[in-house]
This record gives C-alpha cells, structure tokens and sequence, in this order.
C-alpha cells in the first residue's frame, strides 16, 4: 500500500460520504444564491476533493515509478464507485436532475468495461485505463461538480431554460464521452472476445 494506492482506497471512503450527504433526507439550511441545502454543499467539498485525488494519485504514481497492479484495477474503480454512486442519485434527487437515459448509457458502460477486465483477470492480464477512460472520467466529475451545487447559480444568473442549464449541457457531453470510449475499449480489447470462442 504506497502512497497512489492510499490515495485511492481514500476516495472509494469519500464514496461514503458523498452518498450520506446526498440521501439525507431533508436539506439543512438552504444557501439563498445557489438555492441548495447544506448537505448538497458538503457533498460537493468531498466529491471535489476525492476527484482532486484521483488526479494526484495518479501523478505521484507516474513520477515516482509506483505503478502497482492493485493501482492499476482499483483507481479506475474508485472512479467509477464515486461517479457512479452520485449519477444514480442525482438522477431521482438534487437541485438539477440527471436524465435517466444518461446515467443509465454510463452505468451501462461500465459494467461491459468491468467485465472486459474480469475475464482479463482470469488470463492473468490487467487492463489499465486508457487515456479514453480517462478523459470520460474528467467530463463526468465537471459535469456533477456543476450539477451537484445547481450550476453554482450561472444558468439562473444567465437566465438560462431548465434544458439548457450548465450542468445538463455537460451531462450530454459526458454521456457523449463515456459511450465513444466505450466502443474504443471493447474495440482495443476485441482479442479477448476471439478467445472466448
């Protein structure tokens, strides 16, 4: 357990915490600009910082040649426990609602993913993400840090229509992203679907 793989198991604790503050069951003093609860705000502090995180543990893993096998299956994970966690949520609850149609194409996504690299494990291969992934995890974490703290008031600001609020707008885009490096991965991993035969 070096210091990236700390910072990982980390995160996937923010997950709890994020997911408390997000099922509370009545908001907490209300912020009178951004027109959300408290708990929605701390919320937000934790998943922004567990997604600083996933930054930073991948850096230092890099930069000090700490690249480990448990790095490499448990960060993209992490990722996807605490994007995950909050799309599901946020799609029934919160100041701005997900589409479902959207959380559903990213979950989806990620369970085809997953189950790519299971069946790598058992061929003793491990499948790190690739820079697709990665980039669909950025677009999903901006896009929930907007919609989990109302657009930080901009689209009421900019007077903006419900369907044309900041975080919306970013949501598509992630689904977008997620989707396209969805077909890359099973695209770049095909040979294992050849050997299944």
């Amino acid at each position: 357990m070096n210091l990236p793989n700390k910072i990982t198991t980390f995160r996937m604790i923010c997950v709890i915490f994020v997911v408390a503050f997000l099922l509370l069951p009545i908001n907490w003093t209300v912020i009178p600009y951004l027109n959300i609860g408290v708990n929605y705000l701390i919320a937000w502090i934790i998943f922004l910082v567990a997604s600083i995180s996933d930054m930073v543990d991948g850096k230092i893993a890099r930069k000090y040649n700490l690249i480990t096998d448990y790095g490499k299956l448990m960060d993209p994970i992490a990722d996807k426990m605490l994007v995950n966690s909050a799309l599901i949520i946020l799609s029934v609850v919160g100041p701005i609602r997900i589409p479902v149609i959207c959380t559903v194409i990213m979950v989806a996504r990620d369970i085809v993913v997953d189950a790519i690299r299971m069946n790598a494990v058992k061929k003793n291969k491990v499948i790190a993400a690739n820079i697709f992934g990665k980039l669909k995890t950025v677009f999903q974490m901006v896009a929930l840090i907007f919609v989990m703290i109302n657009d930080f008031g901009l689209s009421d600001l900019l007077t903006l229509p419900n369907y044309l609020k900041i975080g919306q707008i970013l949501i598509y885009l992630a689904t977008a992203m997620s989707f396209i490096s969805g077909v890359i991965y099973v695209y770049q991993n095909r040979d294992l679907f050849r050997e299944m035969k």
